[in-house]
């Protein structure tokens, strides 16, 4: 059985109990949405469109298809598919079937599919057969000869090579006829079962698989329907990468609203803007960086974007000065909050939130979460005082998949989940993020919190981008470097960035004493600065002047 690592019996009764958890399972929330409303179209992309019926057909026969090869209750399927159709189908076909899954970023390719495939024991991998240029097919075929495990190869597309097993070919056979209506009972997951695993973003070394009972992600996606006051008759504009955060809203809200959605298989910000006109989309899931491309895009002004209620960005830092962009030239409210993929929980703004809190801060914790700020010895931090954050709650993940030793690592005995992130309340309980812990700078014993410092010179006008890295220092310790990304046509100097800090009225100490121009910012998972890579290259750059 695959019983969660960290829930108990009790917890999980209790959360059920307290209407926390629901008794019911997410293929049960397309079952009966295909019964109540049969041809309200459920999920559109470039090449199909799918009623709640045709959807629910087509995951019976992939969920049919999946025991007919022989694949085992809470055995692995890796997905590392695109924003399609047939990842939202195959996701709770896994769940149907019994079969636990895990979806990847397509970004990834031979030593860390190896990898994610090896751990987890996967006998199953669904991928495109080409995307973006790249054969993923070949990739994964090479890889199967060295992991065992692996006897399944699905691919996306009308046309799929030797060897291979065709989605669309599953999603057509007629499996149904082969079987009774109650074949899959016995073996398709409850809200208590784990079903979902998630991969992190390795930032801080090798990734991590964490398992997710569908009672926790149920739990999340109230908290977003929630916040944004959602109901059926919105439009859900995928534009986030497939297995990123925003996308929750896909995969949890929408069947529970029986809300419509658009999957962007490909993220070009002008597609976006035409997407959002086209189909009528009303609530947009996107990271940090996708929302500053659509900001910038020269297409705004050719689409009618009237129709976008709100925006739904999680994933990284969202500086202020784009969040206020966004709603000046995209229209729509930003709605943003604090999650972690080892974390799960979550604190959030709100429509009903006044504009200055939605703007400067994460919200605060919602759907049973609660937060803590601890010093370095693990008590409350003063009010106002910067502390890490201390997450728990019903929404939270369960634990690392089949590790039960880095699981007890990562919690506290009663439940508390050390997120890394530094934050600090503001009198009325929101949170506002000063960074991470490990990204912290210590300047001569000051700390310098480079996101409070990012969020000031990302008005400049010269800067586009920034992100704030710590420099070694023989005397200090450390000091700060700005890694810039020029606005077009500009050469920004470090001596007019330290003006315009100055004129913002904070301490000297947290003055960038270096700047860096650079054309993009490098970024981990499609998501998040890579300031490894910007620590690496200050490095090689102060050691080659040092020996010049």
């Amino acid at each position: 059985m695959s019983r969660p690592t960290r829930y108990t019996l009790e917890t999980m009764e209790t959360y059920l109990r307290e209407g926390l958890w629901e008794p019911f399972s997410l293929y049960d929330m397309w079952a009966r949405n295909a019964r109540d409303f049969p041809h309200r179209e459920a999920v559109v992309d470039s090449r199909s469109r799918l009623t709640w019926a045709q959807a629910k057909g087509a995951i019976d026969r992939l969920a049919l298809g999946l025991t007919k090869l022989g694949i085992d209750r809470d055995e692995v399927i890796v997905l590392q598919l695109p924003n399609c159709v047939e990842v939202v189908l195959f996701r709770v076909a896994c769940e149907r079937a019994g079969v636990l899954n895990m979806h990847i970023m397509t970004a990834l390719r031979g030593r860390e599919m190896e990898y994610a495939l090896r751990e987890t024991g996967a006998v199953g991998v669904a991928v495109p057969w080409r995307h973006r240029d790249f054969d993923h097919f070949h990739m994964v075929s090479e890889i199967g000869r060295d992991v065992k495990s692996l006897r399944h190869i699905f691919v996306l597309g009308d046309q799929v090579p030797e060897g291979a097993i065709s989605i669309e070919g599953m999603m057509q056979e007629p499996l149904e006829r082969e079987y009774p209506p109650d074949h899959l009972k016995a073996r398709s997951y409850p809200p208590t079962d784990v079903s979902v695993i998630t991969l992190t973003s390795g930032t801080t070394g090798l990734p991590k698989f964490v398992e997710f009972p569908f009672g926790a992600r149920n739990n999340l996606a109230k908290i977003v329907i929630e916040v944004m006051k959602m109901s059926g008759d919105d439009v859900l504009g995928a534009f986030g990468p497939a297995p990123a955060g925003p996308n929750c809203l896909t995969y949890f809200a929408a069947p529970r609203l029986a809300a419509r959605v658009v999957m962007q298989e490909r993220f070009q910000a002008g597609e976006s803007l035409r997407l959002i006109q086209d189909e009528g989309i009303t609530v947009g899931q996107v990271v940090p960086a996708q929302l500053a491309m659509m900001v910038a895009s020269p297409d705004i002004a050719r689409y009618d974007l009237s129709s976008m209620r709100v925006w739904w960005c999680v994933g990284a830092p969202l500086p202020y000065q784009l969040r206020v962009d966004t709603e000046e030239k995209l229209g729509g409210v930003v709605i943003t909050g604090l999650g972690a993929v080892d974390f799960g929980g979550n604190t959030a703004t709100s429509l009903d939130d006044p504009r200055e809190v939605r703007l400067h801060t994460v919200g605060r914790p919602r759907g049973g979460t609660e937060i803590r700020l601890v010093d370095d010895a693990g008590r409350d931090v003063a009010p106002g005082d910067v502390g890490e954050v201390w997450g728990r709650g019903p929404s939270c993940a369960s634990g690392y998949f089949r590790d039960p030793e880095a699981t007890r690592q990562a919690w506290t005995e009663d439940g508390w989940f050390k997120m890394g992130d530094l934050g600090r309340f503001d009198p009325d309980g929101n949170l506002l993020i000063a960074g991470r812990k490990k990204e912290m700078i210590i300047r001569g014993g000051q700390n310098i919190y480079p996101v409070e410092v990012e969020n000031l010179l990302i008005n400049h006008p010269q800067v586009a981008d920034v992100a704030i890295v710590g420099m070694p220092d023989p005397v200090l310790g450390e000091r700060s470097c700005a890694y810039v990304v020029p606005g077009p046509g500009r050469k920004p100097v470090l001596a007019d960035l330290v003006s315009f800090l100055q004129g913002q009225g904070i301490a000297s100490y947290k003055m960038p004493e270096r700047l860096e121009t650079i054309d993009r910012l490098p970024l981990v998972s499609e998501q998040k600065v890579d300031r490894k890579a910007l620590v690496a290259d200050i490095g090689r750059k102060l050691e080659d002047e040092g020996g010049s």
